[in-house]
């Protein structure tokens, strides 16, 4: 899939007229064209193509008219299927002579993450059956709301969205179903946390919908809330309702600084959080705060002051690794930057109410 970015004087005939002179001369670069999108709002055009290479694209659309992407990546059919919801023309498009297709490829993506009070080596009957339900539930949900679901486990959603207002509604419904079963009379709780952010497929990176994905995911990660909105879904929400949005209890919307700040924090972290010497000050000079700005806008986000949110990541982050089976429990305590397993042990054993080495037995 590639992107173009367009002047303000490319309409949707413009790029009709660009995919016809594609297709003309696809054969001689082994490549087929399926379909494209067109953003006429944000003036941006991305093309699905069968093609062995990206050199291919880029010498198609030279030779057809001089317009070469911006970026290209490689994808999978069913995936762009899952977010965007085709993989050829739309039926109504295919008749016209020029196929005019004035469809965006943007989408508002919603990341679900269910987290557990606490984990235990075998659920009882009851948990399973009231969170077997709750999905059934949630599915309910998204499919009335006319969400892709992209992915699915036990523990999270990656839903696409086509219409903001009802990606919105959506969270609320959801978190109107964890409600409900908080009230049931189990022993297991779920935490639920909803993010939601809007983009683009074809960014700088090199996997569809990436920096609106992660986003979204860091969003539910490390922001406290329910349902946590980037600042560019309560704008478009508000555009498309009489500029209002639903107001409830666990809700936080985002600023684009706020935004920034999970970004640079977070792309810091990925890399440095298994780093048993990391201190605060080694992640706060590179992000351009003093010490005390970082627990200052830690706190407000997270709740959290910088040595406890680290602790928290690398808990999460302990918890993957024994659901993989990356080793034992000494690996695992020092891979996540715990200084000894006891310690690690000791942690693990607080949060999630269960010794680490039981876990990881279970999941063997």
């Amino acid at each position: 899939m590639d992107r173009h970015d367009v002047s303000e004087t490319v309409t949707a005939e413009t790029i009709a007229h660009l995919h016809q002179k594609d297709l003309q001369v696809q054969g001689h670069f082994g490549c087929r064209g399926l379909t494209y999108w067109f953003d006429d709002k944000r003036k941006t055009a991305f093309c699905l193509i069968e093609a062995p290479d990206k050199k291919a694209i880029e010498e198609m659309h030279d030779k057809a008219h001089g317009q070469v992407p911006h970026s290209v990546i490689e994808v999978d059919p069913s995936i762009v299927e899952s977010f965007l919801g085709r993989i050829e023309d739309p039926a109504k498009a295919r008749d016209t002579e020029l196929n005019i297709i004035n469809d965006p490829a943007f989408r508002t993506i919603m990341v679900i993450s269910i987290g557990r009070s606490a984990i235990s080596k075998s659920d009882s009957a009851t948990f399973k059956s009231a969170f077997r339900k709750f999905h059934q539930a949630v599915r309910k949900v998204l499919k009335n709301y006319k969400g892709n679901t992209v992915k699915e486990t036990d523990y999270y959603y990656l839903v696409s969205f086509r219409s903001v207002t009802g990606a919105v509604r959506a969270a609320f419904d959801i978190q109107l179903l964890n409600k409900e079963f908080s009230k049931q009379k189990i022993k297991e709780k779920i935490s639920l946390k909803i993010g939601l952010n809007s983009g683009v497929p074809v960014t700088q990176k090199q996997l569809i919908f990436e920096d609106t994905i992660k986003l979204a995911e860091r969003m539910c990660g490390m922001v406290t809330g329910e349902i946590i909105v980037s600042a560019e879904v309560k704008d478009l929400y508000k555009s498309e309702n009489t500029n209002s949005f639903l107001k409830g209890k666990g809700i936080i919307f985002l600023t684009q600084a706020d935004e920034k700040f999970i970004t640079s924090l977070m792309d810091y972290l990925d890399s440095a959080w298994s780093d048993t010497n990391l201190k605060v000050d080694d992640f706060s000079r590179p992000l351009g705060y003093s010490k005390s700005q970082l627990y200052r806008k830690l706190i407000s986000l997270t709740g959290e002051s910088p040595n406890s949110f680290i602790k928290e990541y690398r808990l999460n982050e302990a918890l993957k690794l024994l659901r993989k089976n990356a080793g034992n429990i000494s690996e695992i305590a020092f891979e996540a930057g715990f200084t000894s397993p006891s310690y690690f042990t000791k942690c693990f054993k607080k949060k999630f109410g269960l010794l680490p080495a039981l876990y990881l037995n279970s999941q063997q």
